[in-house]
């Protein structure tokens, strides 16, 4: 990464070093050592800035999740009023967040979730902050379009999304011939199901 450079925070650098590093090769595998090595850093310069590595893996989770978010407010606001694409929206910034960081390991969240089992790990609010935004947001937007079943319309466009992240992973792994649409087709057409009014 650019901000990994020589004029970086070294706390920048650690912190671009945690995220490719645990991201690529998952938070078990990734040691100390590999962390301060990619940052270019001393390890005291590492316990000057976070008290261990749990709190650095929170640190990474918090960064990421935060940028996350900024990216789906940007992509809400260019949506406007039309409650359709603000329901959409989340998989505008999902290609948004493409564009900035590398998403085709699938979810960092859902990855480190598997890792990070213990509720007291320093780490463990922020994957519930994940879970949080996307369930509490995506239920707010489907209810403010008018769903007849908000909580059924979100869960449905979170399936899709959480869809969406491990596509990423197997486009490396094409299979010939075979050709899924795009994910925001169908949760436009789940959108569209869930907007028309129930028969009687």
């Amino acid at each position: 990464m650019d901000s990994r450079g020589a004029r970086a925070p070294a706390r920048t650098r650690l912190l671009d070093a945690a995220e490719e590093l645990f991201y690529e090769h998952g938070i078990a595998a990734t040691g100390v050592d590999a962390v301060l090595r990619r940052a270019q850093v001393a390890p005291a310069t590492l316990y000057a800035h976070f008290p261990g590595k749990d709190h650095l893996v929170a640190a990474y989770l918090q960064r990421r999740h935060e940028r996350w978010r900024l990216t789906w407010d940007a992509a809400l606001e260019r949506a406007g009023a039309d409650p359709r694409a603000r329901l959409l929206s989340v998989f505008d910034a999902l290609e948004d967040l493409q564009r900035v960081q590398d998403a085709g390991r699938g979810c960092a969240f859902l990855a480190a979730a598997v890792e990070v089992v213990d509720p007291q790990h320093p780490a463990h609010p922020w994957l519930l902050a994940d879970t949080g935004l996307l369930t509490g947001r995506l239920r707010s937007l489907a209810a403010d379009a008018g769903a007849h079943d908000p909580g059924a319309l979100a869960a449905e466009l979170l399936l899709l999304y959480d869809g969406d992240l491990a596509a990423r992973t197997r486009r490396s792994l094409p299979a010939p011939g075979v050709a899924a649409p795009p994910v925001r087709d169908l949760a436009a057409a789940a959108v569209d199901r869930h907007l028309t009014a129930p028969g009687p």
